[in-house]
């Protein structure tokens, strides 16, 4: 029997709906990374970490972790490659956060020698390793682009939105003669595995002197050594 007109339902048509591409997100890492990833089949881990850890800014809890370490390690390269690793220090907060993408350290007065400022003038990528030692027992990456500013000219900076109190410089010695800034690109986690705990020693330390002595002096005996073998 053949239902009235008015009664019968129409069947829904199905319509093929096109869904969106997924969204192509750069990978972090470098291709070296990648290949040895692949060759020793640590892609599935390194891709997890990569999505969960690896920010392009300073998150909240990183901006503070900054602020609260009194060194820092600075990793250079030439523009050859050649590369050369530095170490920084001063009181908490010698390190500024401008903002989530952007940090700044002072330079003082050093032995002339430039190399990590002259690394930086050929080859801005710089790398930036912080470890709690005492506290937290975690540690910070953070890798980016960095340029010099003298101390003049920073401390004029817009960007600079509080003035550099007593506790950015040293008790006692010079104050910075130039600033790097650093333009965040990456910052990621250091697993607190194999950091060792170790107790701060309250001493004083004389920031920014030219004594032979306090500077550590001839500790490794290479003014006597051949320069070359």
């Amino acid at each position: 029997m053949h239902q009235p007109a008015a009664t019968r339902q129409k069947r829904p048509v199905m319509k093929e709906v096109a869904m969106p591409a997924p969204e192509s997100v750069a990978l972090s890492g470098s291709d070296g990374e990648h290949e040895l990833q692949e060759k020793w089949n640590t892609t599935p881990r390194a891709h997890a970490f990569y999505r969960h850890q690896v920010l392009d800014y300073l998150n909240p809890s990183m901006q503070a972790f900054v602020t609260k370490q009194e060194m820092m390690f600075v990793g250079t390269a030439d523009s050859h490659g050649e590369a050369d690793t530095s170490f920084r220090a001063g009181l908490a907060g010698f390190i500024r956060v401008l903002d989530e993408r952007t940090l700044a350290y002072p330079e003082y007065r050093g032995n002339g020698v430039m190399s990590s400022l002259g690394n930086i003038f050929e080859n801005p990528h710089v790398g930036l390793l912080f470890l709690d030692f005492t506290e937290g027992k975690i540690g910070l990456h953070v890798n980016g682009r960095a340029r010099i500013v003298e101390n003049d000219q920073f401390l004029q900076d817009a960007s600079v939105a509080e003035p550099i109190g007593e506790n950015n410089l040293p008790a006692i010695g010079r104050g910075p003669e130039r600033w790097v800034v650093v333009s965040v690109v990456e910052a990621y986690v250091h697993c607190s595995k194999h950091i060792p705990r170790m107790q701060k020693i309250d001493e004083e330390i004389q920031w920014g002197t030219d004594d032979v002595r306090a500077k550590g002096g001839d500790y490794f005996r290479a003014k006597s050594s051949p320069r070359a073998k």
